[in-house]
């Protein structure tokens, strides 16, 4: 255990990393319907676009965590906040639709890089401070998603174009990267050394854990993707108000957050998950069946609340497992890496699923996927956590 500057220091710095993910995706959710417009594409084709940006998350999952490994999740959380910063102008840049879909998946590199080295970080600091914290740096993450989006949603009302909106999201991050690089934890805090062809075989546990999380990682996904979407093409929103849907969403994912590891300690993560489950999935269909902007916009709320729990609860029982019952056969760094690439995979499911199901069945009907599998998680927690 250790406390003191080191860990308020190292804290903040990993608060800040949380902040800044979270700022350049809910920057960027905000733009969506301006980037489907200015492109002239469906539904259908902004799904598959989206989707090239969920499989460089995936294809990073692995290296970005045998480095963080090897070199320690502190030293790769600071660099790659510095491509971070230079990923979301490429994105901005908006050439044509061969373009996007190239910054698409380069963003989804660079931004899992820093996503998998930050919750590493935040699993070591658990594992060093003792006590739990990995559920108040998702609020950070969230309150990132919901700064970044009302901000996003305020300059996509003005003639502020998507360049210049990108570039100024980008410099911000570099600035706050320069500011805390010497912030962060030694590497030596949870450096793993790996034997020369070393081979090792990861416990199932690890996937089933992934699993939980892929039904809330598809309904937070859909939730960022089309909220804004649905809003401005279904129910005819103004831009701002189109933006708001996310906004609810990041301020309940925020609150939730911030609750989070104090609820798990009060009810159990088991009844926590249960009840998150139920809520987030009749929430969001309610809100749908309402059919306007005010019902999108409450059901958004509720999902929020649902969701905001489920992958910090997942990510820290995995940080515990790894540091405890398979201390030296996974590393921290691997075992989140393992069950983040699982949930994650419903961030490259749900958006071209709920593109193709709204060209079949309308964007608002494709949205009761997401609130399925929202329920499905909520009574499959006790069997999977137990």
């Amino acid at each position: 255990m250790f406390q003191g500057d080191e860990y308020r220091r190292a804290r903040l710095a990993t608060s800040i990393a949380f902040i800044i993910n979270g700022f350049s995706v809910g920057n960027f959710v905000s733009r969506i319907p301006d980037f489907k417009s200015e492109l002239d594409i469906s539904n259908g084709v902004l799904g598959g676009a989206l989707l090239c940006a969920s499989v460089g998350v995936l294809s990073a999952l692995r290296p970005a965590s045998r480095n963080s490994a090897k070199y320690g999740s502190g030293p790769v959380t600071k660099y790659s906040a510095f491509t971070l910063a230079l990923a979301v102008p490429l994105v901005g840049l908006l050439f044509n639709l061969p373009w996007f879909l190239f910054s698409l998946f380069v963003y989804g590199v660079l931004s899992s890089v820093h996503d998998l080295s930050m919750n590493s970080h935040a699993a070591a600091i658990e594992n060093k401070v003792g006590k739990r914290v990995m559920s108040t740096f998702h609020a950070m993450w969230s309150l990132g998603g919901l700064s970044g989006g009302a901000i996003g949603g305020l300059v996509a009302s003005t003639n502020i174009s998507i360049r210049a909106h990108a570039l100024g999201v980008g410099v911000f991050i570099f600035i706050i990267a320069i500011i805390t690089r010497n912030w962060f934890l030694p590497a030596a805090a949870d450096q793993h050394v790996f034997e020369k062809h070393e081979k090792r075989k990861t416990p199932g546990k690890f996937a089933i854990l992934g699993l939980l999380g892929l039904c809330a990682a598809l309904g937070e996904g859909a939730a960022a993707d089309w909220g804004g979407v649905l809003a401005r093409e279904t129910f005819n929103s103004t831009p701002f108000m189109s933006a708001l849907p996310y906004v609810f969403f990041a301020f309940t994912m925020v609150c939730g957050r911030l609750s989070g590891d104090y609820l798990a300690h009060k009810f159990g993560v088991v009844k926590l998950l249960t009840w998150s489950g139920l809520v987030s999935g009749l929430g969001l269909t309610g809100g749908l069946l309402i059919g306007n902007i005010y019902g999108v916009i409450l059901g958004w709320f509720l999902f929020g609340i649902g969701l905001s729990t489920v992958i910090p609860m997942v990510i820290s029982a995995t940080g515990s497992l790894a540091n405890e019952k398979y201390s030296g056969q996974v590393s921290a760094a691997e075992g989140v890496a393992l069950v983040t690439g699982v949930a994650y995979f419903g961030f490259v499911l749900g958006p071209p699923l709920i593109g193709f199901l709204s060209d079949l069945m309308t964007l608002r009907w494709a949205m009761l996927v997401p609130a399925g599998l929202a329920i499905i998680y909520g009574f499959s927690a006790k069997k999977v956590l137990s």
